[in-house]
C-alpha cells in the first residue's frame, strides 16, 4: 500500500504537464495578467514531486492502521469456524433441511469445516517464523496429533462431524482416549497449538485455543430433544 502511493506521488506531476502542454491558453487565463506562467509552472513542479512523497506521520499512521486491519482480519479468520460449529450444534434441523435429500450432513460439515481450518492455517502462516523446532515442541503436537487420529478412528465421521447432532446413531466408545482424557478432540487440538508457539505468536494461538474452550463449554450438555431428523 505506501509503495503504490509513493509510485502515485511520483507520477503526479505528469498530468500537470499534460495538462498545461494540450490545455496552455487555460493556464495563462488562471495565472492571470501579472502572474508569468511558466515561472508559476516551475514554482508548482516540485511541490508535486519531492523526495519524500509522503508526510512522514502520515505514513506511520498508515503504516499502524494497515497493521491493525491486517491483525484483526487474521483474527477474524482464527475464529471463523466457530460460530459455524456453534449454529450446526444448537440448530441441527436447519443443517440437515439445507443439506437436502441425498447429502449426508456429517460430509457437507466436514467439507465446510476443512475449508475454513484452511483459512485459520493460511492466517498463522502469515504470522510464522520458522524455525528449528525444539524436542518438546514435536513431541506436544504428535500427541496432540495422535490424540485427533485415534478419535477420528473411533468415532468416524459421524462421531467426529456431530452425527448425534443430526440424528445418526453413534455408537458409545470407552476405549483410549475416551475415559482418560477429557474432551479428547479438543485437548489433542489445544496441545498442537500450544506445540506452534515456536513458530507462531502467542496471541494468535490465544485466540484460537479460545475458540476451542468456547466450543467445550457449549458441547458440554446435550438435549436430545433438539437433535434433527434425519431426511430419508
Amino acid at each position: 500500500m505506501l509503495d503504490f502511493l509513493r509510485c502515485i506521488s511520483l507520477l503526479l506531476p505528469f498530468p500537470f504537464y499534460y495538462t498545461l502542454w494540450t490545455r496552455p491558453q487555460k493556464w495563462v487565463d488562471l495565472c492571470r495578467d501579472s502572474v508569468d506562467p511558466s515561472r508559476r509552472m516551475t514554482q508548482s513542479t516540485p511541490k508535486l514531486q519531492s523526495p519524500s512523497p509522503l508526510p512522514n506521520l502520515f505514513i506511520k499512521h498508515l503504516k499502524t492502521q494497515t497493521t491493525a486491519m491486517l491483525d484483526f482480519l487474521r483474527n477474524i479468520s482464527l475464529i471463523l469456524p466457530f460460530p459455524f460449529y456453534f449454529a450446526l450444534w444448537n440448530y441441527p434441523q436447519k443443517w440437515v433441511d439445507l443439506c437436502g435429500h441425498g447429502v449426508d450432513p456429517c460430509r457437507r460439515m466436514a467439507q465446510v469445516s476443512h475449508a475454513l481450518k484452511a483459512v485459520q492455517i493460511l492466517a498463522l502462516l502469515s504470522v510464522s517464523r520458522f524455525v528449528f523446532p525444539p524436542w518438546y515442541c514435536v513431541v506436544l503436537f504428535c500427541a496432540g496429533q495422535f490424540l485427533n487420529f485415534k478419535v477420528y478412528q473411533l468415532l468416524g465421521e459421524a462421531g467426529t462431524y456431530y452425527g448425534i447432532r443430526f440424528g445418526k446413531s453413534v455408537p458409545w466408545v470407552t476405549e483410549f482416549p475416551f475415559g482418560y482424557v477429557k474432551d479428547p478432540q479438543y485437548t489433542g487440538s489445544v496441545m498442537s497449538l500450544l506445540a506452534l508457539l515456536c513458530w507462531v505468536p502467542f496471541k494468535y494461538v490465544f485466540v484460537w485455543i479460545l475458540g476451542y474452550v468456547f466450543m467445550v463449554w457449549v458441547e458440554f450438555k446435550e438435549d436430545p430433544s433438539t437433535r434433527a431428523k434425519p431426511k430419508c
